[in-house]
Formats: structure tokens, C-alpha cells, sequence
């Protein structure tokens, strides 16, 4: 099973992504949305990157999507948050804070630690605040048999108190191990492609429209 959602494809096709000319009103010219892809892991060992690498792929196949990727093994985040940080602090945030501010979605891939998600992903969270404000994300998960979705929804009310879009639909690999062969491809990719369609589509419908809508005034003013 890859995806919680029960819906067809088909019937998502309301939420299809707009062309830019939807927005735009004068046929095109808009610039690509630009997603942050989160790589929440920074386990020894972890598992993160081949699902990382199959997602972005799948990104990347896009015209409508430009990415960015934030591997948080890359980074070194305290959990003692300041107002004030020292300058190795303000050297780590600098990696990343640029990407979450310019983004227009997030993608967040993540495991599953103790039916949860892991600590480095919440010091990213909680280091920031404006960034992850009025803009969309989906969910990318991993573990074993629940395949990471209790990470998945305890993140959830998290991003919401952060005034976040979370999209519905996810792409999730239980036993993850077992589905991705030693070159790391997917060994039965069909059901996997057709809900990264259907999470990306929605998760590009609402960054468009979101971007439409602060362009025309500022969120919460």
C-alpha cells in the first residue's frame, strides 16, 4: 500500500494543477513553483535517501515544480532554541532558512521513530516560523508496517499551529526495505507513480493558489 487516500485519480481531477496562464491572466509567464523537499532523517544507516531519490525524480519531472532539497543530515540544529543564536548556530540555520523562505510547498520525507517523527525534524520546524506560514505541504513516509503515517499525522497539528496547508493525500512505503531493490528502484513502481501524481497535482493546485492569493494581499492582513 503507497498511498492513504482511497480516491481514484480520476476523481481528483478537480484539483489538477493549473497552467500558470490560470494565474497569470495574460497566457503564462509565471515562474515555476518552487518546492522544498525535506529529507527529515539523520539516522546512522537510514533508509531516508533512496526514497528521497525516487520522490525527487518524480519532482523533477515536472515543469510546473522547481526543488530544492533540505537534508537535515547536511544540517546541525540545536533543540535549544534562541532569539539571539551564536554564530555556529546562525552558520546552520543559514543552510536552510533561505530554501524554507523562498519556497512556494514543502515536501516533508519521513520515517517513523517510536510512532513518531524524528527530533531533527522538529528543531528544523521550531527554529522557523514565518517561513512555513500560508504556503502548502504533503507528506512522504517510510517505516515498516504502518509505513511512517503515525508520523504523518502527529506532524500534522504541528504544521496547522504553524498556519501550514497540509495536503490530504500522501505517499507512504510500509516495509520499505523489502520495495526498493539494491540499486534503489522501486521494484513495483505503478501504484507508487499514480500517488505521487495525485499528492503532487494537489499539492501544486494549492501553491498556486496560495501564491495567487497573497500576491492579491498579504496573508492575515
Amino acid at each position: 500500500m503507497t498511498e492513504t487516500s482511497t480516491s481514484s485519480p480520476s476523481s481528483l481531477s478537480p484539483l489538477s494543477a493549473p497552467s500558470a496562464a490560470a494565474f497569470e491572466g495574460d497566457g503564462g509567464g509565471a515562474a515555476p513553483l518552487r518546492v522544498a523537499v525535506i529529507v527529515g532523517s539523520n539516522r546512522e544507516g537510514r533508509f531516508g535517501p533512496i526514497v528521497a531519490e525516487w520522490l525527487l525524480a518524480r519532482v523533477r519531472e515536472r515543469s510546473d515544480l522547481t526543488v530544492d532539497v533540505i537534508d537535515l543530515a547536511a544540517s546541525d540544529l540545536p533543540t535549544s532554541l534562541s532569539f539571539n543564536p551564536p554564530a555556529a548556530v546562525a552558520a546552520e540555520l543559514a543552510k536552510v532558512t533561505p530554501k524554507l523562505a523562498a519556497a512556494d510547498a514543502f515536501i516533508v520525507l519521513t520515517p517513523e521513530y517510536n510512532h513518531s517523527y524524528p527530533a531533527s525534524l522538529k528543531s528544523l520546524i521550531d527554529w522557523h516560523k514565518d517561513e512555513w506560514e500560508a504556503k502548502p505541504l504533503a507528506f512522504v513516509s517510510y517505516g515498516g508496517l504502518s509505513g511512517g503515517l503515525r508520523a504523518v499525522e502527529h506532524l500534522r497539528p504541528v504544521f496547522a499551529e504553524l498556519h501550514t496547508m497540509t495536503i490530504r493525500d500522501t505517499v507512504s512505503f510500509h516495509n520499505a526495505g523489502a520495495l526498493f531493490d539494491d540499486q534503489g528502484n522501486h521494484r513495483d513502481p505503478s501504484a507508487a507513480d499514480a500517488a505521487a501524481k495525485a499528492m503532487l497535482d494537489q499539492l501544486a493546485w494549492w501553491a498556486w493558489a496560495l501564491r495567487a492569493a497573497k500576491a492579491v494581499r498579504p496573508y492575515g492582513s
